[in-house]
């Protein structure tokens, strides 16, 4: 159902649905001249410009209840993921509370610098569901009552036995030219607006902000539908995860090689004892967009070597997983600090039973005696922190549990026990197995959450260079 009315004031001309306007952005690159073929031809060399049509989208979710401790926006997670799927980059998202002044800023600035606007929610029947008069302000266009939909509301509500509120009314209010998309799990019609805005195309959709209403809106009424607007586009995308190397390091070593990849946005995430590194690529073909992906990564992978534990997204723990059952090997661990965390970790993975045997939670000095056989005046002569009581405990359980593996942490997780000889932050990680036993000492910073894991991820990491 398209509106009837004028959508022409302030620079906005509505446009055929099938027109597939779009800015063409030049975008240079350079590659060996033996770079390898798609379907047989040299995508590029040296000497060619590839020309792709770049389509940018903003999210804007609506909802003073997003501004609080107490509700995540989790529709945008879901709209990028589909947006992507159709070679639509998410350039911006912005939460917004219900106020109409800041909903026409927000609107006005979407329109600024996306080709792409989506509003998601304030479409309800009450006095802060603003999104349809902010929407049309900054428009400057006119909303008029739709009675098709008035007169849907009233079956929905008659059907169901109850009277309709006057509030409800305003749910039939559709911006001038705009398509309605209907909106068969509520009462808020979602809406489509296409146009020329200073010049520029622009797709605005108005949604529903219930999840369950807002999912399967989209995939109904805008997935399709925008799929055939827009220019064919591809995203190829890849994780690299790093374990035990710091941001700044990883990008000292990688900087100079991504930055010969224009074409390739790479973002560095770091962690608590982990680096991500993000690969994203948008072109013409998949295999194009695939193929400069994969080179970089490659290129990245050969610099930093055993460093990355993962190209595929898995874990440290599923790494580890995997390394114990392609040998056939068993794991015990002993704890202190970390007070079970590295056994959940390892317990997390499906089939971790076939590997992992269990352990124990060695926390007095008594228990790491009695459950690990840590001689007691060991414990004496270095204190519970201490290189040769991990090693001992790494050993101890392994002979107590019968595995080929004994891996054990004991340190100082904070923020109290911490002294001059022995702070806050230093733990002691060790591997026991039948060749003998590693003992790595590392300090590590932050808060008592935060040294506990980087612990298990240096011992996992123990375990996965083991077998490397």
């Amino acid at each position: 159902m398209e509106h009837p009315g004028t959508a022409a004031a302030a620079g906005l001309t509505r446009v055929a649905e099938t027109s597939t306007t779009s800015q063409v952005s030049i975008v240079p690159l350079c590659l060996p001249a033996s770079t390898s073929t798609v379907n047989g031809v040299v995508p590029y060399g040296p000497a060619f410009i590839v020309y792709t049509l770049a389509v940018n989208a903003a999210i804007i979710a609506i909802g003073s209840e997003l501004l609080t401790p107490f509700r995540q926006d989790t529709n945008s997670l879901y709209l990028t993921e589909k947006l992507n799927e159709l070679g639509v980059e998410v350039a911006f998202k912005t939460i917004v509370g219900d106020n109409q002044r800041d909903l026409v800023s927000a609107a006005r600035i979407a329109l600024s610098r996306a080709d792409i606007l989506i509003f998601m929610g304030g479409l309800g029947p009450t006095e802060d569901d603003l999104t349809r008069e902010a929407v049309a302000q900054a428009l400057d266009v006119e909303l008029h009552r739709d009675s098709e939909i008035l007169s849907q509301l009233e079956r929905r509500f008659a059907g169901r036995k109850m009277k309709m509120s006057p509030n409800n009314h305003k749910q039939a209010d559709i911006l001038a030219g705009a398509t309605v998309l209907p909106n068969v799990n509520g009462t808020a019609p979602g809406q489509w607006l296409g146009g020329k805005y200073n010049d520029d195309e622009k797709i605005i959709i108005l949604l529903p902000g219930p999840p369950h209403e807002l999912k399967a809106l989209f995939e109904e009424q805008c997935f399709n539908r925008l799929r055939a607007k827009l220019p064919a586009q591809f995203i190829a995308t890849r994780v690299l995860k790093v374990v035990m190397m710091s941001e700044s390091q990883c990008d000292a070593r990688i900087a100079p090689i991504y930055k010969e990849y224009p074409d390739v946005q790479t973002t560095i995430l770091a962690g608590a004892g982990e680096i991500q590194i993000h690969l994203r690529s948008r072109h013409i073909s998949l295999e194009l967009a695939e193929l400069r992906v994969e080179k970089l990564a490659e290129e990245i992978e050969n610099e930093l070597e055993d460093f990355i534990f993962s190209h595929k997204g898995e874990s440290l723990e599923q790494i580890v997983s995997y390394y114990l059952q392609m040998r056939n090997l068993t794991l015990a661990v002993a704890e202190s600090c970390t007070g079970g965390l590295l056994g959940e970790r390892i317990t997390s993975i499906s089939g971790s039973s076939r590997y992992f045997l269990g352990g124990a939670i060695v926390y007095s000095d008594e228990l790491k005696t009695k459950f690990a056989e840590v001689p007691a005046e060991l414990i004496a002569k270095h204190g519970a922190v201490s290189r040769e009581v991990a090693a001992a405990l790494a050993e101890g359980i392994r002979q107590r549990c019968g595995a080929d593996l004994g891996l054990a942490i004991t340190g100082v997780a904070g923020p109290t026990g911490g002294t001059e000889q022995k702070p806050v932050g230093l733990v002691f990680h060790a591997l026991a197995s039948e060749s003998g036993t590693e003992v790595i000492e590392r300090r590590f910073p932050g808060d008592r959450k935060r040294i506990r894991w980087f612990a298990t991820q240096q011992a996992l990491d123990m375990v996965r260079r083991k077998f490397m």
